[in-house]
């Protein structure tokens, strides 16, 4: 479900006509979190650390309306939930796009998750049967503990998803930490906007569940 807002009256109005007309609406930001008590929750109930935080992700991006909003075909909308698109690696080293369902509750996350991860490891396909605006693309980069990052842009196609990017685990004392990396169409999201979903992300990264 998603509702479209009016521009003219939103108060948002001069900032997306502003960052609209740019080539290059994107901009990113890279922050370390604390991962501690979500890796070892997962470890300890036999969960997968990756779906672990990509919920947890999941439920800060929903939780933070800018995110959810969407530009199609000149119009902006808001989507009442947005799913995960996740790339899922493959043991002969490649990778395909996955489509996560959002569930807010994460055994029911994990239910619809685990069997769609399952059929792009047994495809050699790169794009997900659903697609679709109201999705954060999302990668997982376990091997580098970047302090940046990029990602591959097709101009001539129209573009406002978010997408995040999650890296290496490394210790620090007796602490985990991850980089996230947030890129976000500054027509629809601001610095301010990031902060508040990396807040939310690092509470419930803390979280004992």
């Amino acid at each position: 479900m998603r509702k479209e807002i009016d521009i003219e009256t939103w108060y948002r109005k001069d900032h997306f006509e502003f960052f609209s007309k740019f080539d290059e609406p994107f901009y990113g930001i890279t922050a370390k979190l604390d991962c501690t008590e979500t890796y070892h929750t997962a470890k300890e109930k036999g969960h997968s650390f990756f779906l672990s935080y990509l919920h947890k992700a999941l439920v800060a991006v929903n939780k933070t309306v800018e995110f959810r909003y969407r530009i199609v075909d000149g119009k902006l909308y808001e989507y009442e939930t947005v799913n995960a698109s996740p790339t899922i690696n493959r043991e002969n080293g490649t990778f395909g796009f996955s489509h996560l369902t959002y569930r807010e509750n994460f055994e029911d996350f994990l239910a619809l998750a685990l069997p769609a991860i399952e059929k792009v490891r047994n495809s050699n396909r790169l794009m997900p049967d659903e697609s679709g605006e109201n999705v954060i693309h999302c990668s997982a980069i376990p091997w580098i503990d970047f302090t940046s990052i990029s990602h591959a842009r097709h101009y001539a196609r129209p573009d406002s998803c978010p997408k995040i990017a999650f890296g290496k685990m490394t210790a620090e004392g007796d602490r985990l930490f991850m980089p996230v990396s947030v890129h976000v169409h500054h027509a629809l999201v601001d610095g301010y906007h990031v902060g508040q979903f990396m807040e939310r992300l690092q509470k419930l990264m803390k979280a004992k569940v």
